[in-house]
Formats: structure tokens, C-alpha cells, sequence
């Protein structure tokens, strides 16, 4: 009985640590790899509307493209410390202008070539009608909203580096991939069954020890011995 109850402690203890283990990594992968956000406003409509739970990854400024959409902190143009969304447009050394027409549309274009641009609201590449003809410096982004007559973006900040952002303002990068947040929810849920088991283990254990321990109680009648 000692030897089973000795068996059932050391088992509680190596899969409740395994569990905690688990559950801290998973936290801490999630805490440096991931975060999220809500969107408040229109845009970016029609591909994320007021409302949306948006997941985004830490990425390097080198790591940012042309047409992601990143999320980003400029709290002395908004006047706010959270995080503003908005599509890469231009990168470093690129030339950004609008508009020219293409066929019968408004287009922007970079680097003098007009670019695709499937997600913008009502396939208005304009919105304002406000032109701007930008050098990239390196180092930074040229971002638009997908909305463009109702994004507050770096058509409107002309006055500081050309509406510019700085690539270190980019907090993540926006993705629709959901394989590294599947994993942490399975980590987590794992981890927890694990926690759970170590502590029915140990349960087990103290129960196992305290019938062996237990003293059986004296007979009623005196006993002599044979």
C-alpha cells in the first residue's frame, strides 16, 4: 500500500508540473507572438467591419509587405493609445501617387505602375480626391484604410514625413491564419486536463496513505498472548 501510494505521488506531481508546464509555455507563446483587437470603426470595410475580432502577429519591420494589413500605434496623430489599422501601400524607397486612370477607374499607383486593389470599398481607390504624390523614406510605411472616404490615413498627416509611418510604430501584421491560435487552444486545453489528472493523482495518494497509516482499533476483551 505505501509502495502504490508513493507510486501515486510522484505520478501527481510529474503530470501536474507537465500541466503547468504546458500552460505557462502557452500563455507565454501567445503573449509574444499574438495579440488582438477589436475593430471600431469602418475603415477598412468591406473586408473588416465594426465589430470584428481581428488577430494580428508580431512581426519585424523587414518582415512587412506591400497589401498587408498591419496595426500600428501613433498616439500623437490620433490622440489615443491603442492601435489604428490600415493596409501597407508603399514601403521604403517606393513612390506612391494618386491618382491615374485605368480604363474607366481611379487608380493608385506605385512606383508609376497602377496597382490592383480587389479590397477597397465600392472599387473607389480614390474616396476624397485629395492627390499626393509621396517618396517613401526607409524606414517606413505609406498605409491607406480600404474605405478611403472614411479612413483617417496617411493622406491626412502630409505635414509629418509625408504621411509616413514608422515601420517601428507596427505592432502586427493582421492574419486570417489561425493554425499557431489553434495550437495554443489545444496546448491549453491539454495542459489543464493534465493539471486536473496531477491533482486526482495526489487525491488518490493521500487517500492510498491514510488507509495505510490507518491503526486498527483494540479489541474489547483483554488478549493474552499464546
Amino acid at each position: 500500500m505505501t509502495g502504490k501510494g508513493r507510486g501515486l505521488r510522484i505520478a501527481a506531481v510529474v503530470v501536474g508540473l507537465l500541466g503547468v508546464v504546458l500552460l505557462s509555455g502557452a500563455f507565454a507563446y501567445a503573449r509574444t507572438a499574438y495579440g488582438t483587437s477589436t475593430v471600431s470603426s469602418s475603415s477598412m470595410s468591406p473586408a473588416y467591419e465594426p465589430g470584428d475580432r481581428i488577430f494580428w502577429e508580431r512581426v519585424d519591420g523587414d518582415q512587412i509587405r506591400r497589401g498587408d494589413v498591419v496595426v500600428f500605434s501613433s498616439p500623437e496623430r490620433y490622440h489615443f493609445s491603442g492601435v489604428v489599422m490600415q493596409r501597407v501601400i508603399g514601403v521604403g524607397g517606393d513612390r506612391v501617387a494618386c491618382c491615374t486612370k485605368a480604363g474607366s477607374q481611379e487608380r493608385v499607383t506605385v512606383n508609376g505602375k497602377p496597382i490592383e486593389e480587389p479590397y477597397v470599398s465600392g472599387g473607389d481607390a480614390d474616396g476624397v480626391h485629395r492627390p499626393y504624390d509621396v517618396k517613401v523614406p526607409r524606414g517606413r510605411l505609406f498605409l491607406l484604410g480600404d474605405h478611403r472616404s472614411n479612413a483617417m490615413d496617411s493622406r491626412f498627416f502630409t505635414s509629418d514625413h509625408d504621411g509616413t509611418v514608422s515601420v517601428s510604430a507596427v505592432r502586427g501584421r493582421v492574419t486570417e491564419d489561425r493554425t499557431g491560435i489553434a495550437l495554443f487552444g489545444t496546448a491549453v486545453i491539454l495542459g489543464g486536463v493534465l493539471v486536473l489528472i496531477g491533482v486526482g493523482l495526489g487525491i488518490g495518494a493521500w487517500a492510498v496513505r491514510r488507509r495505510a497509516t490507518r491503526v486498527p482499533p483494540a479489541p474489547p476483551w483483554p488478549t493474552q498472548p499464546v
